[in-house]
């Protein structure tokens, strides 16, 4: 572990976060017989994965799971580097008239979330859409909010949230450590002039 960070969850407190938000869907969803969930690439995806399964062993129901890649939607696709393409997986059946959470692991600034109801709108027309986040870091930049929450995890803008998760990783924690300079930094830690700021909606705290 660098320097400097610290675990602020480890794996038996992500899944307690997990089974309390799924039991949280099904209360404000009256059942979730209406419910898709469509996880953000990377760490929504399995995120999303994870909710399915305990809303499926509570209630016997199977959850329609997807996902859906934000790329093309971002503000920041012109100034940011290039990034590979995630995959857009919409269950069958579709969008219309459901009730879609998207699901991601880190709210930050909300740049991430306006970029996935962009992508919905080419999608399909959801009934309503809500929002479950594993951490809500803070510091919006756009009037969203979180449906669902995993933990309140205050910070400042010189940390970061990394989410580590056992499908992608190899083990589950969320760690909080300095930030790592953004590319195009002066060695005190400023941004040369012209140079790409930090990019939202990475899987460390950008989201």
């Amino acid at each position: 572990m660098p320097d400097g960070t610290r675990a602020v969850l480890d794996g038996n407190e992500i899944n307690r976060a997990l089974t309390r938000i799924a039991h949280e869907v099904l209360e404000r969803t009256k059942g979730g017989g209406d419910v898709t969930l469509l996880g953000i690439p990377s760490r929504g995806v399995p995120l999303a994965r994870r909710l399915a399964q305990r809303i499926g062993r509570v209630e016997d129901l199977a959850v329609p799971v997807g996902s859906l890649d934000i790329t093309m939607y971002r503000d920041d696709l012109r100034s940011a580097p290039v990034r590979a393409l995630g995959r857009t997986e919409i269950p069958g059946g579709g969008l219309d008239d459901r009730v879609v959470v998207l699901v991601d692991d880190v709210l930050f600034s909300g740049r991430t979330v306006r970029a996935a109801l962009d992508a919905l709108g080419d999608l399909g027309r959801p009934r309503a859409v809500q929002l479950a986040v594993l951490v809500d870091r803070g510091h919006r930049e756009l009037p969203i909010r979180a449906d669902y929450v995993g933990k309140n995890l205050p910070t400042s803008l010189r940390e970061n949230v990394t989410v580590r998760l056992e499908e992608t990783d190899g083990h589950d924690a969320v760690l909080l450590g300095p930030s790592r300079p953004p590319s195009g930094a002066s060695r005190d830690g400023g941004l040369r002039p012209g140079a790409p700021g930090p990019r939202p909606g990475s899987t460390e705290g950008n989201a």
